[in-house]
């Protein structure tokens, strides 16, 4: 019988080890072992948790990514305005992207449960894109999956790339993060006018 949850912080510990583990790691490359040394608990109890890493993974990536919606909320009538959030939210914390990334380089698509949060989150978004484009505030032309892909890849260009423009100090990087973000958050404007700036 799986422990429950709520039963003591173990769970939490458990969860911020490996959401760290796996963001420098990827999921082939994280350890059970190193997991439960800093969740200071034991590779049984992890297990006793969660059955397999990649369902650990499954679950630390669950929790992010309902971490991430909840700070960007996507508004399909402003895109350009989601593309500002989802860019800071990154660029705020790239191991939190780098977590969400391995996923999709490792996991193998054909396994992905049916229930799952990202193939789920995809899909309700689609649905506020397509609900949007029938009710006039969003161009009608464009397939709403290709809506989300590139405002979303515009949002996240910068998000990896934490090696470049940081220059010699926080106001430098924080500058060119700026620039940056005012680029993204203009590309989408071009591609996907805000409803309001649209209609004038």
């Amino acid at each position: 019988m799986t422990p429950s949850a709520g039963a003591d912080s173990t769970h939490d510990r458990i969860l911020a080890a490996a959401t760290a583990e796996f963001s420098r790691h990827g999921i082939a490359g994280a350890r059970i072992d190193r997991i439960a040394k800093a969740a200071r608990t034991s590779k049984e109890r992890v297990y006793a948790y969660f059955s397999s890493k990649e369902a650990l993974y499954r679950v630390a990536s669950a929790r992010e990514l309902a971490a991430v919606a909840e700070a960007t909320r996507l508004d399909p009538t402003d895109l350009p305005g989601y593309a500002g959030r989802v860019h800071d939210y990154f660029a705020a914390h790239p191991d939190r992207y780098r977590l969400m990334m391995w996923g999709q380089l490792e996991l193998d698509p054909t396994r992905t449960p049916k229930d799952d949060p990202v193939r789920e989150s995809m899909a309700y978004k689609i649905q506020q894109l397509r609900r949007a484009q029938d009710e006039g505030h969003l161009d009608p032309a464009w397939e709403p999956v290709d809506v989300l892909v590139l405002v979303n890849q515009i949002a996240t260009a910068w998000a990896g790339r934490t090696d470049l423009g940081e220059g010699t100090d926080r106001q430098d990087r924080d500058r060119f993060l700026a620039q940056r973000r005012a680029a993204a958050v203009a590309a989408v404007q071009q591609l996907f006018p805000a409803a309001a700036v649209r209609s004038r």
